[in-house]
């Protein structure tokens, strides 16, 4: 199943190119005369139909008279939809529809999952995601199960190599800590990695008790992802056994908003319901 919706990443890069360069007051003419890229190579970037390189991004950023910060955050959005992300050497390990939700991830500046069943991939031991993975396909020989545990891991190490990871928020399902995912000792180490993950400053950690009864998430697992600038497209990821679905448009922003700050207001701290 194909990723329905637009290439959010390249739109996101694109809209915040073209705000630096109206603020700056440079024209495509004056970029097309700095060598920066040709004026077609601009109109693709700002509409999001071209795969931008960092170096491009940066010497627009310096054209523009964009600060560091700035500049920073453009150039990982940069990698992020580049055809050459950290995730390339894992092949057809990854589908093509999560290849974008891995480049999205990496630009986040929050992260808010909600998952009644399942640990979010961030947050997972290695024998969790052997587990889930054998149990996802049975007939998947060892090979296969270690190349999809060295692709988590490589981006779990990508989140947390960042100067200043996203924050993230997840609310988990009861559901998720007493199913024996693995078994008792495996899911005694996950537990055991949730409670001191959930230590860190960026890092918020939250249960959702079956005692809660009713709540708002009952059509499932979400993950909406925040980025630096207010006026980008924050995303919501639905992803299913078929592929994913990419939302960004406000009333459904505004919807899942709405569903995840209820369920918030439920949970326990990781660490109280531990106890």
């Amino acid at each position: 199943m194909p990723v329905t919706g637009p290439t959010v990443v390249r739109r996101q890069l694109g809209r915040r190119l073209h705000r630096l360069r109206e603020e700056a007051a440079r024209t495509e003419q004056e970029v097309e005369r700095a060598k920066v890229c040709s004026r077609t190579t601009l109109w693709r970037i700002e509409n999001g139909k071209f795969p931008v390189k960092m170096n491009t991004v940066r010497g627009l950023c310096w054209f523009y008279g964009a600060d560091p910060e700035t500049t920073d955050a453009l150039t990982r959005l940069a990698a992020a939809c580049d055809e050459q992300g950290w995730w390339e050497s894992h092949g057809d390990a990854v589908p093509d529809w999560f290849q974008l939700y891995v480049g999205l991830e990496a630009a986040a500046t929050e992260i808010h999952n909600y998952n009644p069943e399942l640990v979010h991939g961030l947050l997972q031991t290695p024998d969790y995601m052997r587990a889930v993975f054998r149990a996802a396909d049975p007939q998947a020989s060892e090979r296969q199960v270690e190349r999809l545990v060295s692709l988590r891991l490589d981006r779990q190490i990508s989140y947390y190599d960042r100067a200043e990871p996203a924050r993230i928020v997840a609310v988990l399902g009861e559901g998720a800590l007493v199913r024996e995912v693995g078994g008792p000792a495996v899911m005694a180490e996950q537990r055991a990695h949730l409670a001191s993950v959930g230590r860190r400053v960026r890092v918020e950690i939250r249960v959702l008790p079956w005692s809660a009864g009713a709540h708002a998430a009952f059509a499932g697992a979400f993950t909406v992802l925040d980025f630096a600038d207010p006026d980008d497209p924050d995303v919501v990821y639905v992803e299913s056994h078929m592929g994913a679905r990419y939302l960004e448009r406000p009333v459904e922003l505004a919807e899942y908003r709405r569903v995840f700050r209820l369920i918030r207001q439920q949970p326990v701290p990781i660490e109280e319901h531990l106890r």
